[in-house]
């Protein structure tokens, strides 16, 4: 029987009854979002200092002058660390060198993902505190998409519908209603600030470095440009209130006139041509958000004995949501999507995957060619990138903004897994919808993706092999890019990037680069010592020095699937690493990947086990949220959920050559396991 989704969802809606900081809902459609608290708006902002609450968007990035003589620097304005690699020196953009600092900072600062509003309700034009408010009931509809809030103010009661287009538009709507509105005061504040690097994307205290102008203000319609520094962005308001403009404090007020008070507010880079009616973007949230539940993948776990079964269906069902909101845009998403900032609001590309590769497993490939373009529009700064240090091809950096260029970091610049990325996500997107014309149009990515591969190793002639060499820096950070060689993890997911661009051409009836077929055959392999596999080549001390962060030699085998692995051995070392790891140095997504390598070897009980541990980074909020909790920068941790989704396709659904059903779940009475729309990983 068909699994009735409206009904499952229903069971997991997200239900607050008090304040909880660590805990606002948000609403969005991937390139635009909105974090609401208790009032379903933004009214407590000062006491969300948790998680903050933003208005964010894809495209909503703002640039601080360097002064008022200098706009900006570039990386030719950087002092490049050098290092020395096999007969030719290469530099990047790495330490914070003496007399540099300011180039480096501003670089690294900007551009900076901005807080585009803050909207919420006052009482006669003073603040509302939320010792003021009771009897609160707050819901996430997540079959619509709405989130309805209801709460009183004394003894008058007020409710507030609130929801975001989901069908292309970039416009929030607002419905309140109930005594509140007849009997009190009440209106709606919205603010703008100054951009910020800060979590907050806000800078509330430099009024006079950016402009709110009136553009257009007539019969509850209004248009504002808003100027800050060279960023521009618009910001329509239609309603069935009463506008009052306050624009030197950037601050406007709307006061209801009749029992429902209805707002929508467009936010975009572009002044807005239309204005929307709440309730049509109300409709257009439940028919997203109808497609998204019924033409996608879903699981069922809830008539399962196992007591973890409920949990672990929330959690799923939850980051299904949470992903499709901040990590199914236009652009890759940051590490906090359109939250709130981390790393200054810029994006991790070697966190694509986590973000995004779900998707085409989920039957959602379509979400997935959104940010997939991005990837095509900045091929010739991947191009760039690579010619930089004399190597051919594209190279995807790790930390950026909008314009796709690498920003300075004690890291970033010297990793390299992001790079396969492209070519194996393409590679899921084919296999969900096998057609001509999706092999034509990123042909590009995956040719130029692989010509940098290739180039990018080096021929160890008295091993016969190819290998990764310093400098670089692995998976797991903690490693000293001058004494890396052969990352665990990077060697084998080279070698399977490079077998699907050769199957690619052969696709599209290309001769393939002899080079890619010999560079994927005779990369080097794993280093084993002791019966277990070592981060790389040169860390005899990985489990006991190097027993932290991500142990990312167990991803060979789980998240691909390590033709070339030693199941005994792996299988040992993942025991290893569960006896001798330091949990709380672990990432929100090393839970998934660990359980991902469980399941291949096997081993289902101890996948749950691990997926589901009771630890400080694998916490899951009542919103879904994957808090890291040892980290104030961090109150959540989109990665996190995107690999659970990983997993969870992987458990249900299988992989390539995987005999038993639903490998991921024990068979011992204990699971009932439905699935419908999961395609299996390689």
């Amino acid at each position: 029987m068909k699994i009735d989704r409206k009904k499952l969802l229903k069971k997991h809606n997200p239900v607050l009854t008090e304040v909880d900081v660590e805990t606002p809902l948000t609403v969005g459609n991937g390139e635009l979002a909105f974090t609401a608290d208790i009032t379903g708006m933004q009214t407590f902002y000062e006491t969300y200092n948790t998680v903050p609450l933003c208005t964010m968007s894809q495209w909503g990035w703002h640039t601080k002058p360097v002064s008022e003589e200098r706009y900006g620097y570039t990386l030719s304005d950087m002092v490049m660390t050098e290092y020395g690699r096999k007969g030719r020196t290469i530099s990047y953009p790495k330490r914070r060198q003496p007399g540099n600092e300011e180039v480096y900072d501003w670089l690294r600062e900007n551009p900076h993902r901005l807080n585009l509003s803050r909207i919420g309700l006052t009482l006669g034009k003073e603040e509302i505190t939320s010792s003021m408010i009771h009897s609160i009931r707050q819901e996430l509809h997540l079959y619509e998409g709405i989130l309805e809030s209801s709460f009183a103010i004394g003894k008058d009661a007020c409710k507030v519908e609130t929801a975001c287009d989901n069908a292309g538009n970039q416009v929030l709507a607002f419905r309140l209603t109930g005594q509140a509105l007849r009997n009190k005061n009440l209106e709606v504040k919205i603010d703008f600030p100054y951009g910020s690097p800060h979590i907050s994307g806000s800078d509330w205290e430099s009024k006079d470095r950016h402009e709110t102008k009136s553009l257009k203000a007539e019969k509850g319609r209004l248009i504002l440009k808003r100027t800050l520094d060279r960023d521009i962005y618009y910001v329509g308001i239609a309603t069935n209130g009463t506008v009052e403009q306050n624009l030197e404090e950037h601050r406007l007020y709307i006061i209801p006139k009749e029992e429902v008070l209805e707002i929508t507010v467009s936010f975009l880079n572009s002044p807005p041509e239309v204005f929307f009616h709440a309730e049509h973007v109300f409709e257009n949230s439940r028919d997203g958000w109808n497609h998204f539940w019924e033409d996608g993948g879903i699981i069922r776990l809830n008539k399962s004995k196992d007591r973890r079964a409920f949990e672990l269906e929330r959690r799923i069902l939850l980051s299904q949501y949470l992903m499709a909101v901040n990590s199914s845009g236009s652009s890759p998403p940051q590490e906090t999507g359109l939250t709130c900032n981390s790393w200054y609001g810029k994006m991790h590309l070697e966190m694509y995957l986590w973000h995004c590769a779900w998707l085409p497993l989920w039957n959602h490939g379509k979400l997935l060619d959104r940010s997939l373009k991005w990837y095509t529009d900045h091929l010739e700064e991947a191009r760039d990138n690579a010619k930089r240090n004399g190597f051919k091809g594209a190279r995807w950096p790790k930390m950026i903004a909008a314009e796709g260029i690498d920003a300075p970091s004690e890291v970033a610049p010297l990793l390299v897994w992001q790079q396969p990325h492209i070519i194996y996500m393409l590679e899921l997107a084919y296999r969900e919808r096998p057609e001509q014309a999706l092999l034509e149009r990123y042909w590009k990515l995956i040719k130029e993706t692989a010509d940098f591969m290739v180039d990018f190793v080096v021929w160890n002639p008295e091993k016969g092999c190819y290998d990764i060499c310093a400098p670089v820096i692995p998976v797991q950070e903690c490693h000293k890019e001058t004494k890396t060689h052969n990352p665990a993890f990077e060697i084998e997911y080279w070698q399977l990037a490079l077998k699907i661009a050769v199957e690619w051409s052969k696709r599209l009836q290309k001769t393939p680069d002899p080079k890619w077929s010999d560079v994927g055959e005779h990369m080097a392999g794993l280093t084993e010592m002791d019966g277990v596999y070592l981060a790389h080549e040169r860390c005899p001390s990985t489990f006991t020095e190097f027993n932290r962060d991500h142990p990312s030699m167990l991803g060979a085998y789980g998240l691909i699937p390590g033709t070339r692995i030693d199941r005994k051995v792996m299988e040992r070392t993942l025991h290893r690493v569960l006896e001798c790891w330091n949990y709380q140095t672990l990432w929100g997504w090393d839970f998934a990947m660990m359980a991902m390598t469980a399941v291949r070897l096997g081993k289902p009980e101890l996948a749950i086990e691990i997926l589901l541990k009771d630890t400080p980074k694998n916490c899951y909020l009542k919103n879904g949220n994957n808090m890291q909790i040892t980290r104030k920068d961090l109150p959540l941790y989109l990665p996190g959920n995107g690999s659970l989704l990983l997993a969870a396709a992987l458990m249900t659904a299988g992989y390539d050559g995987c005999e038993r059903k639903t490998p991921g779940f024990p068979d011992n009475g204990a699971w009932t396991v439905e699935y419908e729309g999961i395609n299996p990983l390689l």
